[in-house]
């Protein structure tokens, strides 16, 4: 976003503490410090945090502008999107009954299962059954992890039901499962609520168009805030969600600083001029398919994100026998270089890269591609591989990232 602040700015940090120096064209994951924070947010934030604010009226007021912005009834700023996850399945058992919000997680004389897609059951760092399960709640899965139907929901919802939870997300698999629309009309027949984890997604609206009752959403990833997320939606459930701040939301807290940001961050995205946003995105992944085309072994194109279908990355397609190279070690390739370039490898095992350029500035993109050129260039300068030596098996990705927690702390 050309509105990004000069990252150049306060590097004496990286040196200072040994960082790495980072490009993200991967996306906004959090192990990547998620997005840049934008400069309304960083004003907002630093008016607010020297002085002290009640939280009730602090939060009441981000309630008027999540409902303003999003065109709902009602919102709450969580501690990230994993903590609205739990304080909105804790609202739907609970209510703003506080007796049983100080209950929990001991869900005795109430409704305690979560109907979940088996092709939802996703991790996202953390799998999002066991937030789920963090609240008490049973989680009840339907269908199988490629099919699932409206007659496995309908069969699913017993009197036990207290929510029902829908995933957004790339994670997800992303065909032969209940569409959004069809499964809040199941649910709603049965008067069980509808919760959208749509912790990456750039349009919220959509998921509140298409009925769903609390919708999750990540205000550090599409909306270049402070780590926090939105739960918005239904005034009683948001109210709901809201108590468990004498509850099992307690030790996820959110504070000023986050709810500030937040309120910041979505009135910044309320006034964004969205087409001239996509016609800057769209240079750029022009400039770079016909830069990376030219790369032996290489195959470029402009992917739509499969889940919101509003913007596009790059999608290239490695050819080891061609270009020397996988995948995967050209993502690792990619994070040796100074500074660090960082690109989706999720799908390196197939031999596909992403490239995400909406967090980039015209000369990050220029470092970015002009780095993949060079780790390229450098592998056919070894020479093209042979068939079976250009496919060795890819990193598992899961074992790759118990390598990194086993890591902690690094040297000093």
């Amino acid at each position: 976003m050309d509105d990004m602040p000069n990252q150049r700015a306060n590097t004496d940090l990286f040196d200072r503490y040994g960082l790495t120096r980072l490009i993200n064209a991967s996306g906004t994951e959090t192990v990547l410090g998620a997005s840049p924070v934008c400069p309304e947010v960083l004003r907002a934030v630093t008016e607010m945090v020297p002085q002290s604010v009640v939280m009730l009226e602090l939060q009441s007021a981000a309630c008027h502008v999540i409902a303003r912005v999003f065109e709902t009834e009602a919102g709450v700023v969580a501690n990230c999107t994993a903590a609205g996850i739990a304080i909105a399945v804790a609202g739907c058992m609970a209510g703003t009954d506080l007796a049983r919000v100080e209950q929990l997680p001991d869900t005795t004389g109430m409704k305690r299962e979560v109907v979940l897609q088996r092709g939802h059951n996703v991790t996202y760092g953390g799998y999002i059954t066991q937030n789920i399960a963090l609240t008490g709640a049973k989680v009840v899965e339907i269908g199988a992890a490629t099919e699932c139907g409206a007659y496995h929901l309908a069969a699913a919802i017993s009197p036990e039901v207290a929510a029902a939870v829908y995933v957004v997300s790339h994670h997800t698999v992303q065909s032969g499962l209940i569409d959004l629309e069809t499964f809040c009309r199941v649910c709603h027949e049965r008067q069980v609520p509808v919760i959208v984890d749509g912790a990456a997604e750039p349009e919220p609206r959509m998921f509140l168009r298409a009925g769903a009752d609390l919708v999750i959403t990540s205000m550090q990833k599409q909306f270049a805030s402070f780590t926090a997320a939105t739960v918005a939606g239904r005034m009683d459930l948001v109210r709901a969600a809201y108590f468990q701040e004498r509850g099992i939301g307690r030790p996820m807290k959110i504070g000023k600083e986050g709810v500030v940001a937040t309120m910041a961050a979505l009135e910044r995205w309320e006034a964004i001029d969205r087409k001239q946003q996509a016609a800057k995105l769209e240079e750029r992944l022009r400039y770079g398919r016909e830069r990376l085309s030219r790369l032996p072994g290489i195959t470029v194109t402009t992917e739509l994100d499969s889940t919101s279908r509003l913007f596009s990355r790059l999608l290239l397609h490695v050819d080891p026998c061609q270009a020397g190279l996988t995948a995967y070690e050209l993502s690792t390739g990619l994070m040796a270089l100074k500074p660090a370039i960082a690109v989706r490898n999720l799908m390196a095992d197939l031999g596909l890269l992403q490239i995400d350029l909406r967090r980039v500035s015209d000369e990050q993109t220029e470092i970015i591609i002009s780095g993949i050129e060079h780790v390229c260039r450098s592998a056919g300068v070894r020479g093209t591989a042979t068939e079976a030596a250009a496919n060795p098996p890819t990193a598992n990705l899961a074992d790759v990232a118990l390598a990194g927690l086993a890591r902690f702390p690094l040297p000093n």
